[in-house]
């Protein structure tokens, strides 16, 4: 479990094929500390599993689902990511619930400043509208943000300078994919409610 409170960033190292997909290698000095073979981290808010160390380099193996799934795909030596090591049972929680399993990813749209702010502009899947409401939770590239507006195929947050400036955010441009996590109790809502529908929409039996 994360908090989608962003640790710091790291710097993508290596690439390599490995036995059923990729194994990255990311720089994580920032959050190096305590780290074990073994440990979960959330790498652009996506949940992967410590597999090798060397130092501050952590390895990481990608599965093909998870390359599918999320902008990990895209990432390259040099690629700036966001950091956070799991939640511990007696760490202060100040985001909202992120477990770390990333739902799709979205295209920046707009990436704009206003006053000391920046506006994020985000286009989505028109099914995936259902799990965002404005003031509600959306965690992007890991972080713990607040809708501001929801439209047909697009949201939008706001994002302080502080946030800015000490997350991956800051080499996002238009066109770049982001990765997504709906809330969760959006997502369990909608399987509930949805499971309750009977097979015939509700039409009574002749």
């Amino acid at each position: 479990m994360f908090t989608g409170l962003v640790e710091g960033t790291g710097r993508v190292v290596n690439r390599l094929p490995s036995t059923g997909g990729t194994r990255l290698v990311v720089d994580a000095a920032g959050v190096a500390e305590g780290v074990r073979v073994g440990d979960s981290i959330a790498v652009n808010g996506c949940c992967l599993t410590v597999t090798s160390i060397d130092g501050v380099q952590f390895g990481f193996d990608l599965l093909a689902e998870t390359e599918a799934r999320t902008n990990l795909r895209e990432v390259k030596p040099g690629a700036v990511v966001n950091l956070e090591r799991a939640l511990p049972a007696n760490g202060r929680y100040g985001g909202h619930f992120v477990t770390g399993h990333i739902d799709a990813t979205g295209a920046v749209r707009s990436w704009r400043q206003a006053g000391n702010d920046f506006e994020l502009r985000i286009g989505i899947e028109p099914a995936h509208g259902i799990y965002l409401v404005p003031k509600g939770c959306i965690a992007v590239d890991g972080i713990s943000l607040t809708v501001v507006d929801v439209a047909r195929d697009e949201f939008s947050v706001w994002i302080i300078p502080h946030t800015r400036d000490v997350t991956a955010l800051r080499q996002r441009s238009e066109g770049n994919l982001v990765n997504l996590e709906f809330d969760l109790l959006a997502k369990y809502t909608e399987k509930i409610l949805s499971a309750r529908v009977p097979a015939d929409g509700g039409k009574a039996s002749p």
